[in-house]
């Protein structure tokens, strides 16, 4: 088998969570002898790990990094750490069957919350003493405890594999008690060069540690880019990200999934959209990665394996047509001055503190004098970044709110009118925008909205770009 005909194919944290049954619908799925093989299989941590370890992604509810960063109390990063450890011999006892393989996850589990605990405990001691800083080596926790996730779904999903007679491999990419300082290329070469593919089934852990550092470039995207790397240096024929739902029109749940259209065919153009809305199909440096490598992109349902899915590649649109409808919940940043008029680089100070504080920009419209942010943010943060922004601009008004952004998307949205007709549909549906813009590109047109109103908008914007369409233009190309 050419190296070329392999596939790589990316597991998301809550697919993983159901890993008995991706044992018969994706890694087996009626394939037997050597049809099993020629596939790289890139794993999360099963769904809600991650959170435990770090912090929850959505109500930034601390684990044991939150805890072990703020330093209020050793008991509760050892709580937390122990909370880790119970969660996942709970899912060895819910994924796997024969004792043996029970007790194989639950001594690699225990073995390695001891050797992180223990880490972490030398190093709160050496920072007892007053020449070395706690903050100075944060991001490194972080990274050891992300890798305990991955290394653990991985080593689980090789054991589940083994019983079933599939030539499971387990390929640890975390670099746990390596002394080494490999870049990630390195470490994957390093790897993957004692693998054959062709007639074994590595499974891959989607944390890399690597001199670069996954975490500070790319927080909780490093597995899609480990990934799309690892595809790009096998010259893989596919790139291939499974997920529980198909990349559709709009969240199944909200719109209800009679409704929703699975897409079929989009661009990067659009990938990079919804990254900006919180919905990522991908990366937007793991898309860049595949592109640069030439390795076509596919979104499936990984519970649907006779589906083809979402094919993502730089083809434009044979016509126009609205793809996707999606929603994110915002913080508007609103910076009023009467003398900003004519001041050349006023913006540039606001963007300072926001860059500062690591604070994620959505989109942001300006007039004479008044610019505003709209930010996927915590209100804590907020109230720093206004702290900060009025001691630089003490005469300026600066107003903070809570909102939410529905975006329209699709490859080409020119002729469609969406900006006005969005306007008037959520005006019949008894609802107001706040604010909305169209760029000259005619990829996205952007509502924003009140947050309690912004589910209904989704389903009313999807009604009338969707539902109602014409079939011609409804279609994705």
């Amino acid at each position: 088998m050419s190296r070329s005909s392999y596939t790589v194919e990316k597991i998301g944290g809550t697919s993983m969570s159901r890993v008995r049954e991706l044992k018969d619908t994706l890694f087996i799925a009626g394939r037997a002898g050597a049809d099993l093989y020629g596939r790289v299989f890139v794993v999360s941590a099963f769904g809600g790990i991650t959170n435990l370890l770090l912090e929850h992604k959505k109500s930034g509810e601390p684990g044991v990094y939150g805890h072990f960063s703020s330093a209020q109390s050793d008991h509760g990063w050892h709580d937390a750490l122990n909370r880790v450890s119970d969660e996942m011999q709970a899912l060895n006892h819910s994924v796997l069957d024969h004792p043996g393989d029970i007790e194989q996850a639950d001594a690699f589990v225990s073995e390695r919350i001891l050797g992180a605990r223990n880490c972490l405990i030398d190093l709160q001691r050496i920072c007892s003493y007053g020449h070395f800083r706690l903050a100075e080596h944060l991001l490194q926790i972080r990274e050891i405890l992300s890798g305990l996730g991955e290394a653990h779904s991985a080593f689980v999903t090789t054991l589940l594999l083994q019983r079933a007679d599939v030539n499971a491999r387990f390929v640890d990419l975390s670099g746990w008690r390596d002394e080494g300082d490999a870049t990630l290329e390195e470490r994957i070469a390093g790897a993957m060069d004692r693998i054959d593919p062709s007639t074994e089934m590595p499974i891959v852990t989607g944390y890399a540690q690597c001199a670069e550092g996954l975490m500070k470039r790319f927080d909780r995207g490093y597995s899609e880019v480990t990934f799309s790397k690892i595809a790009a240096m096998l010259g893989a024929r596919e790139a291939i990200i499974h997920k529980e739902f198909h990349l559709s029109s709009s969240d199944p749940n909200l719109v209800g999934a009679e409704n929703v259209r699975k897409l079929g065919r989009t661009n990067y153009d659009v990938a990079d959209q919804l990254s900006n809305m919180g919905m990522e199909a991908i990366h937007p440096l793991a898309a860049k990665t595949l592109r640069q490598a030439d390795v076509p992109l596919r979104v499936t349902n990984a519970f649907e394996p006779n589906d083809p899915g979402t094919l993502i590649d730089d083809r434009a649109a044979e016509t126009p047509a609205v793809e996707i409808i999606a929603g994110l919940d915002i913080l508007t940043l609103e910076v009023f001055e009467q003398d900003m008029v004519g001041v050349k680089g006023y913006d540039a100070t606001i963007l300072d503190v926001l860059k500062r504080h690591n604070v994620r920009i959505v989109s942001k419209v300006s007039n004479a004098n008044t610019v505003t942010h709209y930010l996927d943010t915590s209100l804590k943060t907020m109230r720093r970044l206004e702290k900060d922004i009025a001691k630089e601009y003490p005469a300026a008004e600066i107003t903070m709110r809570t909102a939410s952004m529905v975006s329209v998307i699709g490859r080409d949205l020119a002729g469609l009118s969406v900006l006005q007709r969005g306007l008037v549909a959520i005006a019949e549906a008894g609802h107001s925008a706040i604010g909305a813009s169209q760029g000259p590109r005619n990829v996205d047109v952007q509502f924003i909205v009140d947050r309690a109103q912004k589910d209904s908008i989704i389903k009313t914007l999807h009604g009338a770009f969707i539902e109602e369409a014409k079939p011609e233009l409804s279609r994705a190309a």
